[in-house]
Order: C-alpha cells, then structure tokens, then sequence
C-alpha cells in the first residue's frame, strides 16, 4: 500500500537531489530552473566558453557596424547643414554691427552694401549658383571690394548653399578651416579608436583634405538632386597660401576638384586673389576656369562713393565739391581708403596723412642708401630697380597731365569744355610686363612686388601702381632735389662692388730679388689658336 508523502517532504527531497547533483565532480551539470526545466549548454566546458565569446564578439560587431553606418551618415548631414539656409559665421561676422561707445552704429557692413559696383550682378549669380559649368577666380588689389561683394551677394540669399574658407600660409591651418567651413571633423569625433589602424592627420594636410573632398563630393550630389543647383564653395586669399611647391599642389589638388565639379555642376568654387601668382599657377591646367579682374573705382564713382558715406555721418553739411575731388585725386578709388577718409571730420587731411603714411612706408622698405656696403648690395639692387620702375610711372604720369591740360585748353579755347573732362579724372598709368622686365632688367622682382602691395599685375599682364596713394608717394620721392644723382650713385655703387666680385688677385710666391714677371694679353689669341690647329 502507498502511502502518499506530505507536499512540502517532497518538495525538500528535490531541492536535496538538485544540491547533490551540483555537488557531484559531474564536470557537465545539469542546472534546473525553476519549474522543474534543465538547460545543459553543451558536453564540454570550453564549448560553452568559446560559444559565449563568439557571441560577444558578434554583438561588438553588429554594435559597431551601426555605429560607423550612422557616423557616416551623421557626417554627411553635418556637412549638408553647413550649406544650410541661415547662420553662416563668415557672413555673421561681416555683417554683426558693434553699437560700442564712441562707434557710430551706422557705420558698418551697410555702407558698402548700397553701392552696388557694376561686378555685382554677375557676382550674385555665380554666388546664388545661376551660372554653372564654370569655376572662378576673383583678382585685384587689396581693397578694391572683392570681399564685400562676396557676402552681399550671400546676404541677398541667406547663404544659402553658400560656404567660405579662409586661406593661410600654414597648410595644417587651412585644414582646419576647412573643416570649420564645411562642419567636418576629418574623423576625430569618432569613437571608433579602438579599431582604427592610423592616425586620421598621419598623412599630413593634404590628405585630410582629399578626404574632406571625397564626403563634400557625396553631399553635393544630394543636395543638386533636391534643389537642382549646385553648391558654392569660395576658398578666399588663395594668394596667402605658400609661393612655392607645398602651395601650388594645394591649388592643384583643389583645381581639379574645381573642373570635375564644375563640369558635372554640383559644385562651383571661387577663388579669390590679391596676388597674380595664384592665376598664372592655374591658367597651366584651366579649361573651364572664368577670371573676374577687380579694380579701383573711376572718378566718377569715387565721387558718388564719398557722398554717399558721408550722408551717413555728422559731418555731411560741410562737404563741398571742391573737398570731395581733392579727397578722390589723393586717394584714388580704392574702397578701403575711401571708407577710412568718410569717417573723420576733415577728409583732406585725413587723405594727406594716408599718404604721408605711404611715402613713410615706401620709403623704409626700399629707401636708397648712397654709399652702401657690399653686405646690402642685394637689397640696394632691389630697390635701384623698384625705383627705376616707379620713376617710369611717374614720368606717364605727368605725360597723361600734360595731355589733359592740352585738352582742356583746347576745349576752353573752342568753348566746348564739358563735364566729361574732370581734374581727377585719369587712370593709373599701366606699362606692360615685358617692358617692365626691360626697365629694371631684372625678371624675379615682379612677383615680390606685387606681393608686398607696391605694383598690381593684373590678367593680362598690365603693371600699374598697386594704388593712387602708392603713385603720389612714390612722385613725391621722385621729384625731390638730387634724386636722380641719388639712383645714380646707388646704381654705380651697385657696379663697382660687383666689378670687384669679379675681379681675381694673382700672387706669385718665391720671386727673389731683381725677378722679373712678364704678363701678355693677347686679343688675337682665339684666331691664332685656330690658325695653328688647321691642317696643313
């Protein structure tokens, strides 16, 4: 007969079992959930290992595949927000307005944004990407406005598909730029270090850039699939990048990027120069590359530059013509001279001090020294020659005077003198380049020159005075007493130290007294020469 045990006996009877079979050296135990369900993982111990770490691992794989999927994802849509409608530093900066005590508050970017120059409707359409199949290259003196234009023109649309770079000497820098205008990292937010095998920076500059390209590249063909217009990016003072083979490869690296998506019209690049040497280094390999020359305003839009910036100011009842055309004839049409001069009270004197500061400038970075010393003869040739080229500019100077004093002699005589003939009314007198390497028979001072801002080379290799101020400067040196005396010596000075580089001292050693040395110098020698080596 069976007796049935108690609920709770049995219930202790299998919690025993369970702790004996746990007990036992079975290396292969078979654990019991609750409810009376056993899981046995497999017949060996290192199974179970390896299984666990195999899943861990897969797990560590899935995770970071979707991790490095979403980060580059992530990075596109950073990059495609930098060329987003709205906020764009380059432009925040120029047009943020510092209301500080003693600053006059409407004085600022909007001054020159009502001046419209007669570049500005074609720099608007490039800016707001009208004009595709074509890349561009902005070229002028420092001053001339090429910059404000730029971010006008980025204002009209909001910046809008629109983003700017600053160039700098140090190419690491310009990376970083780079990376600030375009919302990349070049991947050193990642969190993916652990499986990285280089450094993101270990090729250098030029590498992080090609990369930069490479997911620039992607967003633009997205967004010309959404918006059907490409993307501008401006990279502006090329010119400050390295004159040497490091700068010129960087241009290069971005030129071909520049043909490429300018002939697919994704993408439109601007360049922007004060020098000319960014231009002859991309005219080598440029097909679809379109220059824009920038210069000084002419006389007649001086003159409406300088009434309409001192409207806004205190001072505006004051102004005379007479004050405004000799402002202009100082300072020429350079904007930046003419926003300097409408903020003072006195605009001639502040003109004639601009000018004293040129001529003081000029002066001290090629002034003539008369007796130099041979440790300085390299200086002093340089500046001979600067001086020989200045001199020829302000020899055309007062021939272009003299022609129009002529003129409007001969019109007051006839009675027909007209508004069209104006005192200030002359350009900057233009020499071509060949003839300029004639004048100062020297061919490696150009490009110096037109870097440190004394002469401008423009497109199609016209030298002309980097400004009016520059001109007046170097006429007041000109035509002081005994400055041609002055070049003269300094040139003949210049001859003799290297007549006496060229000259060689002959010693004779052991000659006793009452020797005697006989020298011949033979002029016929060479026939002689080939006289006796004829056959006979």
């Amino acid at each position: 007969m069976l007796t049935r045990l108690p609920e709770h006996k049995e219930e202790e009877d299998g919690e025993e079992a369970g702790r004996r079979a746990i007990d036992n050296n079975n290396p292969n135990p078979v654990i019991s959930l609750p409810g009376g369900i056993a899981w046995p993982f497999s017949n060996s111990s290192a199974m179970d290992a390896a299984l666990t770490t195999l899943v861990g691992l897969a797990l560590v794989f899935l995770g970071g595949v979707a991790y490095v999927s979403w980060y580059k994802w992530r990075v596109l849509d950073k990059i495609e927000e930098a060329f987003a409608k709205g906020y764009d530093p380059a432009l925040e900066l120029a047009t943020h307005v510092h209301s500080g005590k003693g600053d006059d508050p409407d004085l600022s970017y909007a001054e020159i944004e009502n001046m419209r120059r007669k570049e500005q409707g074609r720099v608007d359409s490039i800016i707001s990407g009208q004009e595709v199949g074509h890349y561009y290259l902005m070229i002028g003196p420092k001053g001339t406005g090429k910059s404000t234009m730029i971010l006008e023109a980025m204002k009209a649309i909001e910046a809008e598909g629109v983003s700017v770079c600053e160039a700098h000497p140090d190419l690491e820098v310009f990376r970083l730029r780079l990376g600030k205008a375009l919302n990349f990292e070049y991947n050193e937010d990642t969190q993916t270090g652990l499986f990285q095998r280089r450094d993101p920076r270990e090729g250098g500059p030029a590498l992080d850039i090609e990369r930069a390209f490479n997911k620039l590249e992607k967003v633009a063909l997205r967004c010309n699939k959404k918006n059907g217009r490409p993307l501008v990016l401006i990279i502006n003072n090329v010119h400050l990048f390295p004159n040497d083979a490091s700068g010129k490869n960087m241009l290069l690296q971005i030129q071909q990027r520049a043909e490429s998506w300018s002939e697919s019209g994704i993408l439109t690049i601007v360049f922007t120069s004060d020098d000319v040497w960014p231009y002859l280094s991309l005219r080598k390999t440029a097909n679809r590359m379109q220059v824009l020359s920038i210069a000084d305003l002419d006389y007649p839009s001086s003159m409406y530059a300088l009434r309409k910036l001192r409207k806004l100011t205190p001072w505006k009842e004051g102004d005379t013509p007479e004050t405004l055309s000799n402002t202009a004839s100082i300072i020429g049409g350079r904007l930046s001279y003419i926003n300097k001069v409408s903020r003072v009270r006195d605009m001639v004197d502040m003109a004639k001090a601009l000018l004293e500061q040129e001529k003081a400038w000029l002066q001290s970075l090629i002034g003539l020294i008369k007796d130099c010393d041979d440790d300085v003869m390299d200086e002093q040739k340089w500046s001979a020659c600067t001086w020989l080229l200045l001199q020829e500019f302000v020899k055309m100077r007062v021939e272009q005077e003299k022609e129009r004093d002529e003129r409007i002699a001969a019109h007051k005589a006839a009675g027909k003198l007209g508004d069209q003939i104006l005192e200030g009314a002359l350009p900057l007198p233009v020499i071509p380049y060949h003839r300029c390497r004639t004048l100062m028979t020297r061919t490696d001072f150009m490009e110096e020159l037109d870097r440190i801002n004394i002469i401008t080379i423009d497109t199609e290799m016209g030298v002309r005075p980097d400004s009016m101020l520059i001109l007046q400067a170097a006429r007041e040196v000109v035509q002081e007493d005994g400055f041609d005396e002055l070049l003269q010596s300094v040139r003949d000075r210049i001859d003799e130290i290297e007549s006496l580089h060229r000259t060689r001292e002959l010693t004779f050693k052991d000659l006793g007294e009452g020797d005697l040395i006989r020298l011949a110098v033979d002029k016929n020698g060479s026939r002689r020469l080939e006289m006796d080596s004829r056959p006979i």
